[in-house]
């Protein structure tokens, strides 16, 4: 697939990254010669230097052969307006833009059939900021996301000394959560992926990934001793599109506080929140900290745009006694440095950014895609259709399905119903099934399984 990827920023880099490893055709524009420079070092892409925008850029870029077009330069306006130009321009090219304004996305009919002319909207701050809602809603999880329409939860837990997952085997864990609809689909030890069987043991430090109906995560998190009382005093370190987007969720059910360094964005967002009390200062000030009662908050959410002062406050907040700490970082290497800061639980918006690309670059039928561990997994949720190929789940028992070690079966879900899956379980024609892969080497089976073809 040939790919034009416009911005070479955080997340233009991170989209090439993940794509260029996938045997892509990638071509990637950016006015900054030196971050197209740093790409071509590390991945066999082409570059273009100049404005996204300009026809003439893009059709140096060859615009015209291109199967899909990536916006997500740092600017709303150059996004829209390059999709606006290659939508009137050529018929061929997939759009997708990022748009992170809220008021560019509080209106449908913006980007409605008369509207902006873009095939596909993605907004990162909104998906990152429902992520961070999720992990609020349950405070006991590393990652929770979505599939089926919500039917169906993706979530991981730490192991913790003692815990009661220590030296748990996979096949006692299945006799204590038996409703056959919660299945382990991952453990991953030290970042590296293990072979899910009846025999494995999780051990201390384990992170281990479970699928579960959304009405029975609460159960099953209780079930782990690992439901935690709710989180109802919150601070938020940053104002920002994301700052602003998680205090207006939670403004009506809970005591938030957001921090802004910035005078006019503290007075913009004051005006616009309704119970949320706004404070201008440094997040990372401990004499702020004290003052705001710190050691009596139940999370301090650090989202600012750097990721130095996410660390250096969400580790400070969490060292002066607020109970939990989430922290969002834009580089993968920072994540080096956690270790010892006491940090809870991290959010990376490129990973969330990405799967929401994934899905519509995926060869295969693919309704969801969560990138994970950094990128180097992937949860996918694809539709089964009965097709010429031998490779066609339908009609066939889930004991016949040869698929790779690596990729575990997670959830079934047939007329909109997640269903008990056994071996003896026969896929059908339109069965949403949600997979987990452990590298991403093996997406490319997953993809062939499930084509739509005839």
């Amino acid at each position: 697939m040939k790919i034009l990827i416009l911005g070479a920023g955080v997340t233009g880099s991170s989209v090439a990254e993940a794509l260029a490893s996938e045997e892509n055709e990638i071509i990637v524009i950016d006015f900054r010669q030196e971050l197209l420079d740093a790409l071509k070092e590390r991945f066999d892409i082409g570059t273009v230097a100049g404005n996204a925008a300009h026809p003439s850029i893009l059709e140096q870029a060859e615009v015209e052969k291109a199967d899909m077009v990536i916006a997500v330069t740092d600017s709303d306006e150059t996004n829209m307006l390059a999709c606006m130009i290659i939508n009137t321009l050529y018929s061929r090219p997939k759009t997708i833009a990022r748009v992170r304004a809220i008021d560019y996305l509080k209106n449908p009919k913006l980007f409605g059939p008369d509207g902006v002319p873009v095939d596909i909207v993605i907004s990162p701050e909104q998906m990152v900021m429902e992520s961070i809602r999720n992990l609020i809603e349950f405070p006991g999880v590393l990652h929770i996301s979505d599939f089926a329409g919500g039917r169906v939860r993706l979530f991981s837990v730490k192991v913790i000394a003692d815990g009661f997952l220590t030296g748990k085997k996979i096949k006692t864990l299945k006799e204590r959560l038996s409703d056959g609809k919660t299945r382990v689909v991952a453990i991953f030890r030290q970042g590296n992926p293990l072979c899910v069987t009846g025999e494995a043991s999780i051990e201390t430090g384990d992170e281990v990934f479970f699928v579960a109906p959304r009405n029975e995560v609460r159960r099953v998190l209780k079930e782990l001793n690992k439901l935690e009382d709710p989180l109802k005093r919150i601070i938020i370190a940053g104002g920002g599109h994301i700052g602003k987007r998680l205090a207006l969720a939670l403004e009506d059910g809970h005591q938030v506080k957001i921090i802004e360094k910035e005078s006019r964005r503290a007075n913009k967002i004051a005006n616009d929140l309704s119970n949320t009390v706004v404070l201008l200062g440094d997040c990372s000030d401990e004499a702020l900290l004290m003052d705001e009662s710190i050691d009596s908050a139940d999370l301090f959410c650090a989202i600012t745009d750097n990721d130095g002062v996410n660390i250096i406050s969400a580790s400070l907040a969490k060292s002066l006694g607020a109970r939990k700490t989430i922290c969002l970082i834009n580089h993968l290497s920072f994540t080096k440095l956690l270790p010892g800061t006491g940090i809870d639980v991290i959010v990376l918006p490129n990973q969330e950014t990405l799967g929401s690309i994934l899905k519509h670059v995926r060869r295969g039928d693919v309704a969801q895609v969560t990138s994970l561990c950094g990128g180097t997994a992937e949860a996918i949720e694809a539709i089964a259709h009965e097709n010429d190929s031998e490779e066609s789940v339908v009609g066939r028992r889930v004991d016949t399905i040869n698929f790779p070690a690596g990729i575990v079966l997670g959830a079934l879900i047939r007329n909109q119903e997640v269903i008990s899956v056994h071996h003896d379980t026969v896929f059908k024609e339109g069965d949403h099934v949600v997979m987990f892969a452990m590298e991403k080497k093996l997406v490319a089976n997953i993809e062939q399984t499930f084509q739509r073809i005839r």
